[in-house]
């Protein structure tokens, strides 16, 4: 049980990092949604599409989509060892569910825990048996859909012993609800001998706040990957998620971010190495292109035998942003191995004197060394998820 008074006194808690928001500017979002059955037909399809959200549902086991702070679409195929709900429901079909609730995420953590905390969000529940191996992956589309409105949502992933999947969750903004907030609590639990890959790609609005707060416990020797990506400008993104890893387990972090100008992001990951041979890897590539970027990370060695690496490299475009790196290493135990890397800079000439030798103007020359930039940042994606990225990178406004 959570120490209400605890939680509602973190309400006036600022986050540790990134812009203080005010809560006060935002009503509650709509907890009333339409239903849509059809995803094809909806006009939310094209936001979708943009955040590898794939709308006629082909090669996903399942979707959830929220719109505001309601359900609005839930379908699965017939695949036996995965459960998808909304944790409304959820929470009505398995009483054991909340010993999870509130436990890899503190709802005192800072306000935005607080109010998702206070407000009962729903949001979605993934569960995959055990021994159960998952061959599609199942997508999940959170849509902001009314201005001057927080969407509260509330996510628990379960993969079980011995279980597999691939989720992949898309964040978007209409047009019309530019300036709102969005604050995502998820909550993954990756047992023993298990794997989760786990990709969000976003794409906000020039005003928008996103606080997502995400919390993983890792099983024994199980792995998890944590891919996120926002090339799109929004207003101001905070983000440090965590990680904690039992004995022989992995975790590897990938982030792409550009900052155009008016946006403010802070990004990066925090891993806990708990466990004798434990192994992490933050990577994280961004660009400023007149915006404020800072790449953090910290690896924290708890055990003997484990290995971890963290690694920021960032350009910087344009005067006026700016970009930094913030690598933290930190151990408690003599036997581990842990390194860090971080570069920033900008392009070099040479290369766009060479791509001009060749035929290109310059901004095509800039452009296609940025492209390459991004677009080796993300190391081990499905096939298909990789096809999807590489068509988003290709459609940024790189030249904003």
């Amino acid at each position: 049980m959570q120490d209400d008074k605890a939680v509602r006194e973190a309400l006036s808690k600022k986050g540790a990092y990134g812009a203080d928001i005010d809560l006060d500017r935002y009503e509650e979002g709509s907890r009333d949604a339409e239903q849509i059955s059809d995803l094809k037909d909806s006009k939310y399809s094209a936001y979708m599409e943009k955040v590898g959200v794939i709308a006629d549902e082909m090669n996903r086991s399942g979707t959830l989509m929220f719109i505001d702070n309601a359900p609005s679409h839930c379908s699965s195929a017939v695949q036996e060892g995965l459960e998808m709900m909304p944790l409304s429901q959820a929470l009505k079909v398995h009483d054991g569910l909340k010993d999870y609730m509130w436990k890899a995420v503190s709802p005192t953590k800072d306000k935005y825990t607080a109010k998702s905390y206070l407000e009962d969000s729903d949001g979605y529940f993934v569960r995959v048996k055990a021994g159960y191996h998952i061959k599609d992956p199942v997508q999940a589309c959170m849509m902001l859909d009314t201005d001057r409105t927080i969407q509260n949502v509330h996510n628990i992933v379960i993969v079980e012993d011995g279980a597999s999947l691939e989720m992949i969750t898309g964040c978007s903004t209409s047009p019309h609800a530019n300036d709102s907030l969005h604050v995502g609590v998820s909550e993954i639990y990756v047992g023993n001998d298990a794997s989760l890959a786990f990709s969000m790609i976003h794409n906000w609005g020039k005003e928008t706040g996103v606080r997502p707060r995400t919390g993983t416990v890792v099983g024994k020797n199980s792995a998890y990957t944590n891919n996120y990506v926002i090339l799109n400008p929004v207003g101001t993104l905070q983000s440090f998620p965590s990680c904690t890893l039992d004995e022989g387990s992995s975790a590897l972090y990938n982030t792409m971010c550009i900052a155009h100008e008016g946006s403010d992001i802070d990004t990066g990951g925090l891993v806990y190495l708990n466990g004798r041979g434990s192994s992490a890897q933050i990577m994280s590539r961004s660009i400023s292109m007149g915006g404020h970027m800072c790449a953090r990370g910290r690896l924290v060695g708890n055990a003997p035998e484990v290995k971890a690496h963290l690694e920021c490299r960032s350009i910087i475009m344009k005067d006026g942003g700016s970009t930094s790196a913030v690598p933290e290493l930190e151990a408690h135990v003599a036997d581990v191995e842990m390194t860090h890397e971080a570069a920033v800079g900008k392009i070099a000439q040479d290369q766009i004197e060479y791509l001009m030798s060749r035929g290109l103007s310059e901004d095509e020359a800039v452009s296609m060394i940025v492209r390459g930039f991004l677009s080796g940042s993300i190391n081990g994606l499905p096939a298909e998820l990789q096809r999807e990225l590489d068509e988003a990178i290709s459609q940024a406004n790189l030249g904003d």
